[in-house]
């Protein structure tokens, strides 16, 4: 559940003692779904932001307040779910996959393009999610990843201008580990830049990137990405530019 302490679940201190405040999340959502509901464009197009939006939103926060660290991961909330527990993890996947596919459904009339924006949609907030494990490594992936539609006119930047401008905002709190996006807030803009990307891109690229955030969400469940990048040299200093050293 967000950002990992040694104990396994996260920190409401930071390493220096100071209080850790997850409001980054609610914030970083609130901008998105003000984007969502107030982009150019036709009606179905902020249909497909807002529920995806609001549905990692309000997913997340659950998972922030009720999760627990006892199951982690796909293969972890999916074992559980085979004891008959269910987790607020299964019940994420569940809904963020409905929801993914809707939205799909929303920006994409063709039936296979809505199942892969579908797919990218609910990957996305899950793999962000993914990232929210160190300081800004979240953030500073999304800002990278959205540059280039920022860059050209069209719906894909106009859906995340505000949603970036808010996580560039926060970005020093949170590199200073004093802020965390959470899952509220990581679930909400990853489905955001996963609407984003099945608005402005050809069924060819819309399969890229949903098979690209399929490898990295398997290998999740195998390696660890902060000792991936921790031994990749670039990726290395990126991941720790301007962060708080311990």
């Amino acid at each position: 559940m967000v950002r990992l302490d040694r104990a396994g679940r996260f920190a409401r201190t930071n390493h220096a003692g100071h209080p850790v405040t997850l409001l980054e999340g609610p914030a970083v959502a609130a901008a998105a779904l003000a984007c969502a509901a107030t982009v150019p464009g036709p009606p179905r197009l902020r249909a497909a932001a807002a529920l995806a939006t609001g549905a990692g939103a309000v997913l997340g926060a659950w998972d922030d307040v009720a999760g627990s660290a006892d199951a982690r991961g796909l293969r972890g909330h999916l074992g559980a779910l085979r004891r008959g527990e269910v987790t607020t993890g299964a019940l994420k996947v569940v809904g963020l996959g409905a929801a993914g596919l809707t939205a799909g459904a929303l920006v994409r009339r063709d039936p296979l393009d809505a199942l892969l924006a579908g797919g990218v949609v609910a990957g996305a907030a899950n793999l962000v999610n993914l990232l929210d494990l160190r300081p800004g490594r979240a953030g500073k992936a999304v800002l990278l990843l959205c540059a280039p539609a920022l860059a050209r006119p069209g719906a894909a930047g106009d859906l995340l201008a505000g949603p970036v401008g808010a996580t560039a905002a926060l970005l020093v709190p949170d590199l200073r580990a004093r802020s965390m996006l959470g899952d509220c807030g990581a679930n909400a803009l990853g489905a955001l830049v996963g609407v984003g990307i099945a608005a402005a891109t050809s069924r060819p690229v819309l399969a890229a990137h949903l098979a690209g955030i399929a490898a990295l969400t398997v290998a999740s469940e195998r390696v660890s990405f902060t000792a991936v990048i921790e031994r990749t040299p670039g990726l290395r200093e990126l991941d720790g530019l301007g962060r708080a050293a311990r």
